[in-house]
C-alpha cells in the first residue's frame, strides 16, 4: 500500500510538471527570461566589458580611472564654458559638463548600494565623495556663474533661445544661486560651511533614525520578549511592529522605539536650523520657499492650502474609519478599546482582510514574474508603440548573474534605451524597491542621441527548478510602478541630460509609476497576463475587483495620515524654529491626524524622509491626484488606447524636466486644474465601486 501511495505522488507530481512545461511554452522571449534561472554563460574567448560596458570598470580600481578621465574632461569644458560668447552653446557646455559627471557619479552612486562585492562598493563610494566635491566647487565657481549670468542678462541672446534651452539655463542658474554664488566673499564662505555642515547633520540623522533603542529586559513583560532581539541583558526595539495581531506588543515597540534621543532631537534641530539659515542667506523667506521653486505648488502657501482642503474634504470618512477600526478594536480587545496610533496600520488591514478575504497566496499563482513581465510588455507595446527585448549581458557587464538586461525598442524610432532589472534577492542588497538612472539620454554634439540606461532594483524570490518567482499583488504593483519611472527615463527625449526622464520636479516625478499602479487592477490589463502558472487558467475578475477595492477600506485615514506628515515636514521648513520639534509635532498631529500624541515619543526622529524629502513630502499625495486625473480622464474608458497613450508620451513623458511641470499636466487634461480638482480627485479615488459591491453581494 505504502508503494502504491508513493508511485501514485510520483505520476502526480509528473504530470504537474507535464502541465508546467506546456504552460510556459505560451511564454514569450520576455516571459520566459524572468520565470527561469539564468544559466552562466562561459567563453573564455569573451573580453570582460567592464560594469554597464563601461570599459574603466572591469575592476574596482577602474572607478580611480574614469574618475580621472572625467575630471580632466571638466576641466577642459569649464574652460570652454568660460570663454564662450553667450549663446546656445553655452548651455550645450553646461550640459556635457553636467553629464560628463553625473555619468561616473550616477553610476558609483548605484554600484556603493547594489554590488555583491565589497571592494567595488569602497571603490564606488570614494568616486561619489570625489565628484561630489568637485560639484560643490563647481558650484562656487564665479568665473562659470557669470558666462551663465551674461546669457540669461544679454535680452537679445535669450530672445534667439527656444524655451527648453533658456529653461535648462536657468535651472543651471538655480544650482549656482542657492549655492550662495551670487553672494560677497564673506557671505558665500559662509554658505559653504553651512552646505558643509548640512551634509554631516544629514548623515547623522539619517543613520540615527534607523537605529535600534534598548530597554532592560524586566521592564518589558515576559509573555512578549520573544517578539524583540536580545542582547545581553537589554532588548532591542528596531522598528514599530505594525503588523503584529499583539496589542502589547505594537504598544511597547511604539513607545520604545519612538523614545526621545535627546543627540538625535539636537541634531534634528541644528539640521533645520541650518537649512532655514541657508535658504535666507541666498534670497529665499524660508527653506520651504527654496525647495518648492520650480514644482507644481511653487510655495509652501499653496501646500499647506492644498493639505488644509483635503482635510476638510476628508473629514466625515476619516472619522467613519477610526470608527471602525475603534469598533475593530473593541470587537478583538474589549478591555482596552482606545484606538491609538499604533493600531492604525494593523486594524486598517484586519477589517480589509475581514471584509474582502485578500490573502496574497491565493493571487501569487497567477501572477507569476514572467507573465507579469509579459504583460508589461504587451500594454507598453499597445499603448505607446514599444517592446521589450531580453539580451544576454556580455562578460562584466552586470553585477550579478541574477540581472536580466532589456533593450526597448520602439516600432517605428528603433532602440530607445536599455533597463538593467536586478530583481532578486541576495544578501547585502537594499530591501527597498528603487529605480536608478545610470546615464541620461541628451543630443551629442554630433547628432545621435545619447541612449539612457537605468536599473530596476527588487527583492524577490529566486525561481525554483519547478516553480517560477511568484508575486503577491503588492510586489506587482510594485514591479509596475517602478517600471513607470523607467519608462519615463526610456521615452524622455529631451535635448539635454540635465532634465531628462525622471530628473523633473519632485511632485511630478511620481506621476507617471502611480499612474501605473491604475494600470495594475484594471481587470482588462490584469487579464491579458494573469493566469495560472501550472494551469494556465485566467485570474477570476471577481478577485481583481475585490483586490481593487479593498484598498479603499479606511482609505481616508490612511490618506489623512500622509497629510500629517506633509504638513508636519511643511512646519518644520517653512519657518523658524519658535518652539521644539516635538511641541510642533503635537499640533500638528491635533490639527492634522485625529489619534492622540502619546507622551514622550518623538515620531519625527524616525522620519527618514525629512533627508531626501525636505519641504517636499507632499509631492506623493500630488502625484497620485495627477496620476488620477490623467487615469479617469484619459485611461479608464479604454486602458489600451493608444491616441490617448501618444498623447501621454507627446504631453508629459517626452520632456523630463524640460518644461514646467504644471504646463504639462495642463498639456495632458487639456485644463487648467485647480487646487479643488486635486483635492477631488484624491478624495473620489475612496468612492466605492458599485458593480463590485453587487458582486460581493450576490457572492
Amino acid at each position: 500500500m505504502l508503494t502504491s501511495k508513493r508511485l501514485l505522488n510520483i505520476v502526480d507530481l509528473r504530470s504537474v510538471r507535464d502541465i508546467y512545461r506546456h504552460v510556459t511554452t505560451s511564454w514569450s522571449p520576455v516571459g520566459a527570461a524572468f520565470n527561469v534561472r539564468q544559466h552562466k554563460r562561459i567563453d573564455i574567448r569573451e573580453k570582460n566589458v567592464g560594469l554597464f560596458g563601461v570599459p574603466e570598470l572591469t575592476s574596482p580600481a577602474g572607478f580611480e580611472v574614469a574618475q580621472e578621465h572625467a575630471l580632466r574632461e571638466t576641466e577642459r569644458l569649464v574652460e570652454r564654458a568660460c570663454s564662450n560668447a553667450p549663446g546656445p552653446l553655452t548651455v550645450q557646455t553646461f550640459d556635457q559638463l553636467s553629464d560628463n559627471l553625473c555619468k561616473v557619479a550616477d553610476l558609483a552612486d548605484f554600484v556603493k548600494a547594489a554590488h555583491p562585492d565589497p571592494a567595488y562598493r569602497d571603490a564606488a563610494e570614494k568616486t561619489c565623495v570625489k565628484i561630489g566635491t568637485v560639484v560643490e566647487k563647481l558650484n562656487t565657481n564665479v568665473d562659470l556663474c557669470n558666462s551663465l549670468k551674461n546669457l540669461l542678462d544679454n535680452k537679445d541672446v535669450l530672445a534667439t533661445l527656444d524655451p527648453e534651452t533658456r529653461r535648462v539655463a536657468e535651472l543651471f542658474m538655480f544650482d549656482f544661486e542657492i549655492s550662495g554664488i551670487h553672494l560677497d566673499k564673506e557671505k558665500r564662505k559662509k554658505a559653504v560651511s553651512l552646505n558643509v555642515n548640512l551634509l554631516d547633520l544629514n548623515n547623522e540623522f539619517l543613520i540615527g533614525s534607523h537605529l535600534p533603542n534598548k530597554i532592560e529586559k524586566k521592564a518589558i513583560p515576559e509573555r512578549i520578549r520573544q517578539h524583540f532581539t536580545t542582547e545581553g541583558s537589554f532588548l532591542q526595539i528596531g522598528g514599530l511592529h505594525a503588523e503584529c495581531p499583539d496589542d502589547l506588543v505594537r504598544e511597547v515597540a511604539y513607545k520604545i522605539f519612538l523614545y526621545p534621543n535627546a543627540d538625535l532631537m539636537q541634531c534634528l534641530e541644528e539640521l533645520l536650523a541650518c537649512r532655514h539659515e541657508l535658504a535666507q542667506l541666498v534670497g529665499y523667506r524660508s527653506y520651504a520657499h527654496r525647495a518648492l521653486k520650480g514644482t507644481m505648488m511653487k510655495t509652501p502657501e499653496n501646500v499647506m492650502q492644498f493639505l488644509t482642503l483635503l482635510t476638510e474634504k476628508l473629514s466625515e470618512r476619516t472619522a467613519k474609519d477610526f470608527a471602525m477600526m475603534k469598533e475593530m478594536k473593541t470587537k478583538l480587545n474589549p478591555g482596552n478599546a482606545e484606538l491609538m496610533p499604533w493600531d492604525h496600520p494593523y486594524l486598517s488591514g484586519v477589517i480589509r482582510a475581514e471584509r474582502y478575504n485578500i490573502e496574497p497566496s491565493l493571487y501569487s499563482p497567477y501572477l507569476s514574474l514572467g507573465a507579469c513581465m509579459e504583460g508589461l510588455n504587451g500594454l507598453f507595446t499597445q499603448l505607446l508603440g514599444v517592446s521589450f527585448q531580453a539580451q544576454q549581458p556580455r562578460p562584466g557587464e552586470v553585477w550579478s548573474e541574477d540581472v536580466r538586461k532589456l533593450a526597448v525598442v520602439h516600432e517605428e524610432e528603433g532602440l530607445l534605451g536599455y533597463i538593467y532589472c536586478d530583481f532578486f534577492h541576495r544578501p547585502s542588497k537594499p530591501q527597498q524597491d528603487c529605480h536608478f538612472t545610470i546615464r541620461g539620454g541628451r543630443l551629442t554634439e554630433s547628432g545621435e542621441y545619447q541612449l539612457p540606461v537605468v536599473v530596476i532594483m527588487l527583492s524577490l524570490p529566486h525561481p525554483s527548478k519547478a516553480t517560477p518567482t511568484l508575486l503577491t499583488p503588492s510586489m506587482m504593483e510594485n514591479l509596475f510602478h517602478e517600471m513607470g519611472h523607467a519608462m519615463h527615463s526610456m521615452l524622455g527625449r529631451t535635448r539635454y541630460q540635465h532634465v531628462t526622464g525622471t530628473r523633473c520636479a519632485t511632485d511630478f516625478a511620481e506621476v507617471p509609476s502611480i499612474l501605473m499602479e491604475y494600470f495594475a487592477t484594471d481587470f482588462r490589463v490584469v487579464s491579458q497576463f494573469a493566469c495560472h502558472y501550472q494551469t494556465g487558467q485566467p485570474l477570476p475578475e471577481r478577485m481583481v475587483a475585490r483586490l481593487s477595492e479593498s484598498k479603499k477600506v479606511c482609505g481616508a485615514a490612511d490618506t489623512q495620515l500622509q497629510v500629517f506628515y506633509s504638513a508636519l515636514d511643511q512646519m518644520y521648513h517653512s519657518r523658524p524654529l519658535a518652539c521644539s520639534t516635538t511641541d510642533i509635532l503635537k499640533g500638528v498631529q491635533r490639527e492634522f491626524y485625529g489619534l492622540p500624541y502619546v507622551p514622550n515619543t518623538a515620531w519625527q526622529l524616525r522620519f527618514s524622509h525629512l533627508i531626501g524629502y525636505g519641504a517636499k513630502y507632499y509631492s506623493y499625495l500630488m502625484s497620485r491626484a495627477v496620476a488620477s486625473m490623467v487615469w479617469k480622464q484619459c485611461f479608464v474608458q479604454d486602458p489600451f488606447n493608444r491616441d490617448m497613450g501618444e498623447r501621454y508620451r507627446r504631453e508629459m513623458l517626452a520632456h523630463g524636466g524640460g518644461v514646467e511641470p504644471l504646463l504639462m499636466v495642463q498639456g495632458m487634461l487639456q485644463k487648467s486644474p485647480s487646487l479643488e480638482d486635486f483635492v477631488d480627485a484624491l478624495v473620489s479615488d475612496l468612492n466605492p465601486d458599485f458593480e463590485t459591491f453587487i458582486m460581493d453581494s450576490e457572492g
